[in-house]
């Protein structure tokens, strides 16, 4: 295991990074054999994990809090906010009424006394970031929580960020979380630009792309039962039921991973390994999340966390999907009001 600086923090973080996603209602509800998954991932030399609130609607933060006790001060603990927990309208989001009550809540549930890494889990369109930021330097001031981060910021809001953590000296966000992936590359025109020049770490989530960039869905293949584009799986249950084959991105999908295969042949490692490496090659990237429901999907990734590519085997990876571009179907959770309608047209 490799590790790098977080951005200008000073901290040393795995270049894997052990994400919980997956543990508890959402993937694997096995609450013993979750733990003994982290504990693996820790005994391998991963000293950093991330979990959120929303993930099976905190079960995985009381998961990794009972799997890291004893181990809590060799571990950078990251969790985040912002995606709702609830019906109540403002259990969500980044005011500083929600974000002081849920940091409260995540504590308790890691059962620890302070949060390394707080992230918004998304931004916030309605409320202003000044206010955001001064609710989450508060909780550093009080020694809650250590760094700050976002996910899924677009890149102006990156920018903002870090202009307004001057403007009102508050503490600034030092890592971003963005969807990064062969599949998902939009990200390299301007996201991941922007947090070079503002020396903002990054930690890319879904480089697998939720498990396409394994090889385990292929044309005329049946889908493995329990996977997430499977018939009963998260992203069927997202598209009301609709299986891969009901879906238009899917033909698109299966022509990348089948080049795709052929690179990693060509360069002798799997396509998981080259998709981890991929990812982990782009200089502006930290640490790149893994999302593991089992043992074996663990011990598969673990293996590659020291794979490096070489000019020949990124430019083959360029053919396949354009830098820059994403495949199709990918979504970014953007939502931006300035899209809609009233935003666009003068009022007739």
């Amino acid at each position: 295991m490799r590790y790098r600086k977080l951005a200008r923090t000073g901290v040393e973080v795995s270049t894997q990074c052990l994400g919980a996603m997956m543990f508890g209602a959402f993937g694997n509800t096995d609450h013993d054999e979750c733990e003994r998954i982290i504990n693996h991932a820790l005994d391998a030399g991963i000293n950093f994990v991330d979990t959120a609130d929303v993930y099976s609607q905190g079960e995985s933060e009381q998961i990794v809090g009972r799997a890291i006790k004893g181990r809590r001060d060799d571990i950078v603990l990251a969790t985040k906010c912002f995606t709702p927990m609830g019906d109540e309208r403002n259990h969500r989001g980044g005011s500083r009424r929600w974000i002081t009550r849920a940091v409260e809540d995540s504590l308790r549930r890691l059962d620890t006394d302070y949060i390394d890494l707080y992230q918004v889990h998304r931004h916030d369109w309605d409320v202003d970031l000044e206010e955001t930021l001064g609710a989450l330097t508060d909780l550093v001031r009080q020694g809650k929580v250590r760094y700050l981060g976002s996910s899924s910021y677009p890149a102006d809001w990156i920018v903002e960020a870090q202009w307004a953590a001057r403007r009102r000296n508050s503490e600034r966000f030092v890592c971003e979380q963005p969807q990064y992936s062969i599949f998902a590359r939009s990200i390299e025109e301007a996201v991941l630009p922007a947090t070079l020049r503002h020396d903002v770490g990054v930690i890319p989530w879904s480089p697998l792309a939720g498990g396409w960039l394994t090889g385990k869905y292929r044309r005329d293949a049946e889908i493995p039962s329990g996977s997430r584009f499977g018939s009963e799986g998260v992203f069927a249950r997202r598209r009301g039921g609709a299986g891969l084959d009901e879906d238009p991105s899917t033909p698109a999908r299966y022509d990348a991973v089948e080049g795709l295969a052929t690179v990693a042949e060509q360069a002798g490692i799997s396509l998981t390994h080259l998709a981890l490496a991929f990812v982990d090659s782009h200089p502006a990237v930290t640490s790149t999340i893994i999302g593991p429901k089992t043992q074996a999907q663990l011990d598969d990734v673990l293996a590659g966390a020291d794979v490096t590519l070489d000019a020949t085997t990124l430019d083959a990876i360029d053919k396949v999907v354009p830098p820059g571009t994403d495949i199709a179907g990918i979504e970014h959770y953007s939502g931006n009001p300035s899209l809609r309608p009233a935003s666009r047209r003068r009022a007739g």
